[in-house]
């Protein structure tokens, strides 16, 4: 059976009436020419496997369960999870299939978007056990939610639409209401993540609809967005797939994971965390990757030092995504304020990485950044996942919460002395 991931780049390929020229070498590698505006205005079924090289020639995307794992295969799963002692992980929800961001309801519910389904969940309790419903169905790829004054919001690619009074109706969320359209409506990386600052203004990301080339002017970039005027501005330029962020306790400054660019090789280029200082930075995409190397297509002249580097290089292809600063009392004081990344993990390497939960300590300014594996052991031999972290979010005891799209899980991790 196909994965969730390949039914949805499938199911892009319908949506965007796709007709780009795929063109072959001698070598039989797939070959896109990815600068051109044909390319961006029909892109093709799969866009991912564009400029392939002789090294890496046949890697795609892995196929995962369609149903998500059972209970006994998360169980057995959890077994194998590695965390610092005095630290524990369980299961706390189960049959979320292919959950992404997830957030607090003012009550209590835990929302939850999803990648390739359309749907959007929420987790309640009832008689002490965790009681999943699909509230939302049909949309196109919704997985970015937050929650803010009562409402839920939801970006689904193209559109922002806002669901008053949720909690109350979770049996009937009703259609919605748009606050904001000003978006492409590029499916492949276009699934977004929505974070909220201290005036209610949330943190889009707009990535590219292709592994590498000359973006469109309205994407590679990050606008900060007004859900009660409709107002935006551009905060980044330069970013090219970016699926989690937060906004700093000790400073208010936004934060944010991206993807680096594919078919170069197994060890490069890094991906990255990043920190905007400064209205407008430009963070290199797709001139320059982790900071210090230029892409031997795109460079087109220009040289790294013209642009923002990371505060750290997290690794090739490991794919980061969700993102929280940790602003709880549950675990010790030295992870107060500390970053935890859920890397999704590897597809385009021979043998993978990330698929794993990151500790990132830094100051406030991005200096003196050092990371650590936190929750490792969702790899098994070179390429055999038993899970996928996608995102993670605090929850109000402490503990972290941590959404699995490839078990259709989602997991909690605490700590007891």
């Amino acid at each position: 059976m196909k994965s969730i991931f390949t039914r949805s780049v499938v199911a892009c390929a319908a949506v965007l009436a796709l007709g780009a020229v795929h063109q072959a070498s001698a070598q039989g590698l797939k070959k896109y020419e990815s600068g051109t505006k044909e390319f961006w205005t029909n892109p093709p079924p799969d866009w991912f496997l564009g400029d392939e090289t002789e090294a890496q020639k046949g890697l795609a995307p892995p196929s995962g369960p369609p149903t998500g794992a059972s209970d006994a295969e998360l169980a057995a799963t959890l077994k194998k999870i590695k965390l610092p002692p005095g630290f524990k992980i369980d299961v706390y929800a189960s049959g979320v299939l292919a959950a992404r961001q997830m957030a607090w309801g003012d009550n209590g519910t835990l929302f939850v978007g999803s990648f390739g389904l359309g749907n959007v969940y929420a987790i309640t309790d009832k008689d002490g056990k965790k009681q999943v419903k699909t509230v939302l169905k049909g949309l196109k790829m919704p997985t970015g939610l937050a929650f803010r004054d009562g409402a839920l919001y939801v970006i689904d690619i193209d559109k922002l639409i806002r669901y008053d009074n949720a909690e109350a109706n979770l049996d009937n969320l009703g259609s919605g209401k748009v606050v904001y359209d000003d978006m492409p409506s590029y499916v492949a990386h276009g699934w977004k993540y929505l974070v909220a600052d201290k005036d209610g203004w949330f943190y889009v990301p707009f990535g590219p609809p292709f592994n590498i080339g000359i973006p469109p002017t309205s994407l590679s970039q990050i606008r900060r967005v007004d859900p009660k005027t409709g107002n935006a501005e551009i905060v980044a330029l330069g970013v090219r797939n970016s699926v989690g962020g937060d906004v700093d306790p000790r400073t208010g400054k936004y934060w944010f994971t991206e993807n680096a660019r594919d078919w170069i090789s197994d060890d490069m280029p890094s991906d990255k965390l990043n920190m905007i200082s400064k209205l407008g930075e430009h963070f290199g995409y797709p001139h320059c990757h982790q900071g210090d190397m230029e892409d031997p297509k795109f460079a087109m002249g220009h040289k790294c030092s013209e642009f923002t580097p990371p505060v750290l290089n997290l690794g090739a292809h490991v794919a980061p995504l969700g993102m929280k600063f940790y602003t709880g009392d549950q675990f010790p004081a030295e992870y107060k304020n500390n970053i935890f990344i859920a890397e999704h993990g590897s597809w385009n390497r021979h043998k993978y990485q990330g698929a794993l939960i990151k500790r990132v300590v830094v100051d406030p300014d991005g200096k003196n950044a050092k990371q650590e594996d936190f929750a490792t052991g969702w790899i098994e031999g070179d390429q055999g996942y038993l899970g996928r972290p996608a995102d993670i979010v605090l929850a109000k005891d402490g503990s972290l919460l941590v959404a699995d799209d490839w078990a259709g899980a989602i997991y909690r991790i605490s700590y007891a002395k």
